[in-house]
């Protein structure tokens, strides 16, 4: 919940200049997920730069009277492309259960949208050793109302709860490969054949990003607070652009995503 117009436009500028004058590395694809307030706006000014544009949250039903929601068709409509599902703000803050996720997952890839589902277990879950089954029931049941329907691609970021927001621990990549196993191992049971990017958040910054990028079986990362600014994030993708150019598998790339900071 951060950004007027104004400073969206001024960070949506910023991003376009980058990519004009080449200061993105080609191999990082960027995606923004703005205020739902500034949608159109940032996709005004980010046309035909490349990088893509996402909202936080939409609601499942098509329209009608649900006062204050706006739908998928809406924000598809308002230029997104991208719909951010279960993050965890949501299911604390809200109450958002794994029904809802699994309601919103169905409504955004009949929308023709791309759903960023967020899963996440809690500092007293992984404590007590139930951090794969978590996962694999957030997984499998986000996934569980989409019939015989599929998305054209399918994000998932593990942000585990303790390590997210202004007081959450930044992780080592030994702390998170379980976690994105679970998560990998959910997905090729129920969604094999679906083009799927797997991204890592949680207390990612300048000095930790290139560490997991390249220690992680991770597509890219899924950054906060340390992208709240436009250099911020044009900094994490050269950084991990550069880590992973060191590596010996250079078809590797990586997502770097900005969203509301934390």
């Amino acid at each position: 919940m951060t950004k007027t117009l104004a400073e969206a436009g001024a960070y949506a500028d910023a991003l376009r200049s980058a990519v004009e004058t080449g200061s993105v590395p080609p191999e990082v694809r960027l995606f923004v997920l703005p205020a739902a307030t500034t949608l159109a706006a940032v996709r005004d000014r980010l046309a035909g730069t490349g990088v893509a544009l996402g909202a936080q949250n939409a609601h499942p039903g098509p329209e009608g009277a649900v006062t204050g929601e706006v739908s998928m068709t809406m924000v598809r409509d308002a230029g997104a492309s991208i719909v951010e599902i279960g993050h965890a703000e949501r299911r604390t803050l809200f109450a958002e259960t794994d029904d809802m996720v699994a309601d919103k997952v169905a409504a955004a890839v009949t929308a023709g949208l791309t759903p960023l589902v967020c899963v996440g277990e809690t500092s007293t879950e992984r404590a007590r050793g139930e951090t794969e089954d978590v996962l694999a029931h957030q997984v499998r049941s986000a996934l569980s109302r989409l019939g015989s329907s599929r998305p054209v691609e399918l994000l998932v970021a593990y942000e585990p709860h303790w390590a997210i927001g202004a007081g959450g621990r930044a992780a080592v990549p030994d702390e998170v490969a379980e976690g994105l196993a679970a998560v990998r191992s959910a997905l090729a049971k129920d969604l094999a054949g679906t083009p799927t990017a797997v991204l890592y958040g949680g207390s990612v910054h300048p000095g930790n990003a290139a560490d997991l990028v390249t220690g992680l079986d991770v597509a890219g990362l899924f950054v906060g607070r340390a992208a709240w600014t436009a250099p911020g994030l044009l900094d994490l993708a050269r950084r991990c652009a550069d880590a992973l150019g060191e590596r010996t598998t250079p078809d590797l790339v990586s997502a770097i995503v900005r969203k509301d900071p934390r």
